[in-house]
């Protein structure tokens, strides 16, 4: 027969027993956490490693207002769509009208030099593609530019489709920073900073500017389109920073393009 302190003592070591068992597997449950613990630290590492290795969180040591291809003012990798079949005359002249709220800008375009870019402009252009459209960024240190052509206004639209290089090797031979002096009066492409990406997207050079030749140099600004973009230059950026939005907005209320 057991007696109670018999008993008590059975008791004793049953609780016991199984205090240590719920120790043990406190344990192991700890040890099982710390493991999805570490495991998880090591791929976001990982990945941070190989982001970094990408250069995703790179900082560009450089201005962002010395490039029409830094952000804001590059344009995406657009979806892909047709560029428009030529349509022009190769060997003639035309005329790039803006009609826009701080006044006209007009600027001449040589199709013998850049027939691809031109095509594309006049085909945009006979569409509306660029009526009621903003001129989105003004720089005025590194590169002196109004940048204009994407219908969004937010320096990340384009038509859907690229248009090749041209006419880079015109502005003459690159100093030893790799680059060349876009003239004041210019009307360039801009792009993502990658070959043959150019779009809708174009800039207005009111001083003259020190880039790398990667932007295709495609029109020259008139002498009164010169004093509206100069005015407009003047007023300054919206935040009063050296690249953003222009104060005063610049709105493109007709674009139109005609053959001289």
């Amino acid at each position: 027969m057991v007696t109670s302190d018999q008993r008590r003592r059975q008791l004793a070591k049953e609780k016991y027993e199984r205090q240590q068992k719920r120790r043990a597997e406190a344990r192991q449950k700890a040890r099982r956490r710390a493991a999805v613990i570490g495991a998880a630290v090591a791929v976001v590492v990982a990945t941070l490693v190989g982001l970094i290795v990408g250069g995703v969180f790179d900082k560009d040591t450089k201005d962002q207002a010395a490039d029409p291809a830094a952000s804001p003012s590059a344009a995406p990798t657009p979806k892909q769509s047709p560029s428009p079949e030529m349509a022009i005359d190769q060997k003639a002249k035309y005329t790039f009208a803006l009609k826009t709220s701080a006044g006209d800008i007009g600027f001449a375009m040589d199709a013998a030099k850049t027939p691809q870019t031109v095509n594309s402009f006049k085909s945009l252009a006979d569409k509306g593609y660029f009526d009621n459209t903003k001129c989105h960024r003004l720089t005025s240190s590194g590169i002196f530019v109004l940048q204009c052509g994407d219908p969004e206004g937010t320096g990340m639209g384009g038509p859907g489709y690229n248009i090749p290089d041209e006419n880079l090797d015109s502005l003459g031979k690159a100093n030893e920073q790799g680059q060349v002096v876009y003239p004041a009066g210019t009307v360039a492409m801009a792009n993502t900073g990658q070959p043959g990406s150019g779009g809708s997207q174009f800039f207005l050079v009111y001083k003259d500017s020190p880039l790398a030749p990667s932007y295709t140099p495609f029109g020259k600004i008139d002498a009164a389109g010169m004093k509206v973009l100069e005015e407009i230059a003047k007023a300054g950026t919206a935040d009063g920073g050296q690249d953003g939005a222009p104060k005063n907005e610049v709105k493109i209320e007709k674009g139109t393009v005609t053959q001289n």
